[in-house]
């Protein structure tokens, strides 16, 4: 049985790169979007051949700053009504925060807890946000448990 060697990996610039690597990429993430059903629709849209993404697509991945990221993890109190977990969330979106999970148990007694990641990178002001949902109408409780 032969030994198997190590995988080298480099952190390399884009602009550096050979465009058919790059466009291999665009193609891997054509695919991964659903914005191409097919290896040749995603081929055929960035401008590469088949045999030139056979050869790359298991050498280039994405590299995403995931240890930059500030999340948050909030525990909230809402009343079982229209509409109050719908408001919650657009306070998120329109402060620039990105809800990465969420989940609301069944109501009792008129009320029901929901928990929420947040990622809070581009929010400017945190504790802004958190004081905005303790307004927003039908919210009767929010904490945060945990932030990153």
């Amino acid at each position: 049985m032969k030994s198997r060697e190590p995988v080298n990996s480099y952190i390399v610039s884009r602009e550096i790169l050979p465009e058919a690597i790059l466009k291999t990429a665009q193609a891997k993430e054509l695919l991964v979007r659903g914005d191409a059903l097919t290896v040749n629709e995603a081929v055929d849209k960035v401008g590469i051949s088949r045999s030139a993404f056979y050869k790359y697509r298991d050498g280039i991945f994405p590299y995403t700053q995931t240890g930059k990221d500030k999340i948050i993890a909030l525990t909230l109190l809402l009343e079982h009504r229209s509409g109050v977990l719908s408001n919650v969330l657009n306070t998120v979106a329109l402060l620039k925060g990105n809800i990465l999970s969420i989940n609301q148990g069944l109501p009792v007694q008129g009320v029901a807890v929901a928990t929420m990641s947040v990622n809070i990178t581009e929010v400017k002001d945190s504790d802004a946000m958190i004081e905005r949902l303790r307004q927003q109408q039908g919210v009767k409780r929010v904490e945060i448990v945990s932030q990153k």
